[in-house]
């Protein structure tokens, strides 16, 4: 694609990036096919290749975002099944995230986005704040469908049927391997998922442990930045990766790390990006080294070598969560994973696509969300399993809010091969 910034646009670094990255994109079309929005919607603004078109022309322009160009940024889900499909390498996650913090920037909201974008930036990323409002949302369901916003109602409907008590594993220490010790790890224990489901990370570190590793819950390690950085709201998702970022530092050149684990996988695929979120700041090489660190639980389990046997026969629907096997490519190590402990594992058609719940997206695109749901819902109980797993605490309460089948997390059932408890959610 061919670009006209000027020598003094392409002097910011941002710019300079989204330059690079417009100009190798061919025009090809081949991500409509892979696009979600674009099959819901039809529309080719709604498409990768559209919305590509709209960020260049709203940067080479250097104009303000405008209500046309925010509806279909905002449409985007950041599934990155585009980055998937594109034969050139484009990579689309860096120019919609730069777009966005354009967007914040230059684009005055209506006041009711405004206020709900602020509440979910200052709610979701703190446990606590969150499980008071899980609890809010819990009180106000009766009256739900009087609430006059789909967003409001998609909110309330997002508490589950039960808040897990607080698990005192999130909490900073030191957790010894069991025998001898073969690696010392990092597990972000995460935020959100802190509050929706507490099963995840006690299943992560017992299963750790058990396999030889001393499990590290770092002091001043929180939220990654992902929420509010797909929100374009840099400075607050800057300030929580830079904490992740000294707090693992920190631990890293006192008692040594050989790993930062990480079992959402939508943080995952943040915290790998640490190195280009600070590419121009003095943490740039701090950032650099916790990114290479950073994996996925089911990367370190296979390279650990799991060996247990299922308790139960059971057919497990693998779901791939769109920021595992988009963001960070990690597609065969869950599914070899559960099959290697001898669960019947299946996948669902078109696997590729994205559940809908991507983030906030749920809870600001309900409409569209909940058609992507509804399909994906759909694929997976055509193959009539016992369970459905996924690697990501989003994915598994927006199908678990579409189905009767219980989601349990991938590392929730190695655990329970290996010597684990039976996993709750099979109980329920």
């Amino acid at each position: 694609m061919q670009t006209s910034f000027t020598e003094k646009q392409l002097r910011d670094p941002g710019i300079a990036r989204a330059n690079e990255i417009l100009r190798s994109c061919v025009h090809c079309g081949f991500c409509t096919a892979t696009c979600p929005t674009y099959q819901v919607l039809g529309d080719e603004l709604d498409s990768p290749r559209g919305r590509i078109y709209l960020i260049k022309d709203m940067l080479e322009n250097d104009r303000p975002a405008d209500e046309r160009t925010v509806r279909h940024i905002d449409r985007c889900l950041s599934c990155l099944a585009c980055m998937t499909t594109c034969p050139s390498g484009v990579h689309y996650m860096h120019l919609v995230d730069h777009a966005r913090a354009h967007i914040e920037k230059t684009y005055r909201r209506p006041i009711m986005d405004r206020l709900l974008r602020s509440v979910l930036a200052r709610v979701i990323p703190h446990p606590t704040r969150f499980r008071l409002a899980l609890l809010g949302a819990k009180i106000a369901r009766p009256v739900a469908p009087l609430l006059p916003d789909a967003r409001l109602r998609a909110m309330v409907a997002m508490a589950p049927r039960r808040i897990p008590p607080v698990s005192r594993n999130d909490d900073p220490q030191v957790f010894p391997a069991e025998g001898e010790r073969r690696m010392r790890v990092a597990l972000m224990t995460g935020c959100a998922q802190k509050a929706l489901n507490t099963d995840i990370n006690d299943a992560t570190i017992r299963l750790l442990r058990r396999l030889g590793c001393e499990v590290v819950v770092a002091e001043g390690a929180g939220c990654c930045g992902a929420l509010t950085h797909h929100m374009g709201r840099e400075a607050e998702a800057h300030d929580s990766a830079a904490a992740n970022i000294t707090a693992w530092m920190t631990e890293k050149k006192g008692g040594g790390l050989d790993a930062i684990v990480i079992n959402t996988s939508g943080c995952g695929t943040t915290v790998k990006d640490y190195g280009h979120m600070f590419r121009n700041t003095g943490l740039a090489a701090d950032a650099t080294q916790i990114a290479a660190m950073a994996c996925d639980v089911t990367e370190l389990l296979v390279r650990l070598g799991v060996k247990g046997k299922a308790p139960e026969s059971l057919k497990v629907a693998y779901h791939a969560a769109c920021s595992l096997q988009h963001g960070q490519k990690v597609t065969a190590a869950p599914k070899t994973l559960l099959k290697g402990v001898g669960f019947d594992v299946v996948e669902p058609a078109d696997p590729h696509l994205c559940c809908g719940s991507a983030g906030t997206y749920n809870l600001l695109q309900p409409d569209i969300s909940t058609e992507l749901k509804v399909r994906k819902v759909a694929t997976l109980e055509a193959r009539k399993p016992d369970i459905i797993a996924a690697g990501n605490i989003g994915c598994m309460i927006q199908i678990g809010s579409g189905t009767d089948l219980p989601v349990v997390h991938t590392v929730e059932l190695i655990d329970w091969a290996t010597g684990g408890p039976r996993p709750a959610a099979l109980a329920r």
